[in-house]
């Protein structure tokens, strides 16, 4: 059973300060339509450019992850998104008045409580996965940082952290199951080490930094002078240090630093813009590594959409007949473009056309070279598409499908006489009014030569009337 996708019921607003910028920001997320994605506005800017959360739009990770598109830029996304995304929300439209999400208390508690609160509706198109199917791997060796994803029916994360600090140790953290995030995962604050403070303000970061949401880890003795320097930083006469904290006197977690890189994790990895069935592992993670990983797996997933969804077996009876196939579709020879079908479900179509030397478009397309024509392999996508959209109305005679448009068409290599194509198409979007948004492929003994994104409407023949 497919799940899926959701949205929220109501708009969530949240205000506060950006960790870096400081910046007095308002922030509102709002319900989205199925297959949107989730996408940042920048309201204050003109126009109110849109920025999609995918990691191909990821600029900068310093101190922070931050994606840009044009003129909308939006920094440290990572705790709103890992709230959105680990509690289940596919689709949002997150309206910001400034270039920072804010960052209330370090964590995502307040996130998921008033995601908690609102509720969440489901929609009527099926969640997209990426099922790992091999283990993958990425490193840098001289930090001492991997992230390693193995096959799994199930998205889990073990994440490990050691910074050769004698006060934080070495700290483990997992998440197994979704609903631990809201109490094991999603309190946990963001840290700092108080030896890294002085260069980021240098850098002009952290304007909206304090001890009410960041924990500031203690290496070292700290001297009076620079107790009270650092009572100047963050404008508190109360500075001490605990424990090897600085005035955090009471962690949430014993492990809340490995927890709170676990929630930048999942932040980070939804960025991939679909979910994950795989087990994860990660060794030190950062914002670098977690998208460089996530674009990793993007190409993954690009390769992946070059070979067939569906494996044909000739050997086996098909779903549809040549005959069953002229039931459905007027077409007919010499314009008749499939010869089978042997995949159908709610949501994809899987065909097949033989092309042979006595088709009559090869006496000109080319006497000495004969290739199909590309304008045919569209056509055979097109067909099975209509195949697939009449194949669910309970009287096709009386339906015709026409193209309302065709975009994104790439040809990758020719087709001749010989060659059997594997006609893929997939609904893109849930049928609304008749029309069908869909996204066609076709491969030659698994080799990807054409795809397309069409739409196609549904009309009632004049004569059926």
């Amino acid at each position: 059973m497919q799940i899926k996708q959701q949205t929220l019921s109501a708009p969530i607003s949240f205000a506060g300060k950006g960790l870096h910028t400081g910046a007095i920001v308002t922030m509102t997320v709002n319900p989205a339509a199925d297959n949107n994605g989730i996408v940042f506005r920048r309201v204050d800017l003109e126009g109110a450019p849109i920025v999609p959360a995918l990691c191909e739009y990821v600029t900068d990770t310093s101190r922070g992850t931050t994606i840009e598109k044009g003129a909308a830029k939006v920094s440290t996304i990572e705790h709103i998104l890992s709230a959105l995304w680990t509690m289940g929300v596919d689709n949002a439209i997150v309206d910001i008045d400034g270039p920072e999400t804010p960052i209330m208390d370090g964590s995502a508690r307040e996130y998921v409580a008033k995601i908690s609160e609102v509720g969440l509706v489901e929609q009527k198109a099926d969640r997209k996965y990426y099922e790992v199917t091999e283990k993958q791997v990425y490193t840098i060796p001289d930090k001492g940082v991997a992230i390693i994803i193995y096959p799994d029916d199930e998205f889990t994360v073990s994440v490990h952290i050691d910074f050769n600090s004698k006060v934080v140790g070495n700290q483990y953290a997992t998440l197994d199951m979704f609903n631990e995030y809201t109490e094991n995962i999603a309190p946990c604050r963001t840290f700092c080490f108080l030896h890294e403070l002085e260069p980021l303000l240098k850098m002009n970061l952290i304007k909206g930094g304090d001890l009410d949401n960041a924990i500031v880890v203690v290496e070292n003795p700290v001297s009076d002078e620079q107790l009270e320097h650092l009572k100047r930083v963050f404008n508190k006469e109360d500075i001490r240090v605990t424990g090897g904290y600085l005035n955090n006197l009471q962690l949430r977690a014993s492990n809340e630093l490995a927890r709170h890189k676990l929630l930048d994790l999942l932040g980070d990895f939804a960025l991939l813009g679909m979910r994950i069935k795989g087990r994860v592992w990660a060794s030190r993670p950062g914002h670098y590594a977690n998208t460089e990983f996530m674009k990793q797996l993007l190409l993954s997933i690009r390769r992946d959409g070059e070979k067939p969804a569906f494996k044909y077996n000739p050997a086996k009876a098909p779903l549809l007949d040549s005959n069953k196939v002229m039931s459905l579709l007027p077409h007919r020879y010499p314009f008749l473009l499939v010869d089978k079908v042997f995949h159908i479900d709610n949501n994809s179509i899987g065909a097949i056309k033989n092309v042979s030397f006595n088709e009559p478009y090869f006496s000109g397309h080319f006497p000495t070279e004969p290739v199909m024509p590309g304008v045919l392999l569209v056509e055979a996508m097109a067909q099975a598409g209509g195949l697939f959209v009449l194949n669910s109305v309970d009287d096709p005679s009386e339906y015709s499908t026409y193209f309302l448009k065709i975009d994104s068409v790439r040809f990758k290599r020719k087709v001749v006489p010989g060659d059997t194509l594997q006609l893929e198409v997939f609904l893109t979007e849930p049928m609304r009014r008749g029309i069908a948004t869909m996204m066609g492929k076709v491969f030659v003994g698994g080799t990807l030569v054409c795809e397309a994104s069409l739409m196609a409407q549904i009309i009632r023949n004049k004569k059926s009337e």
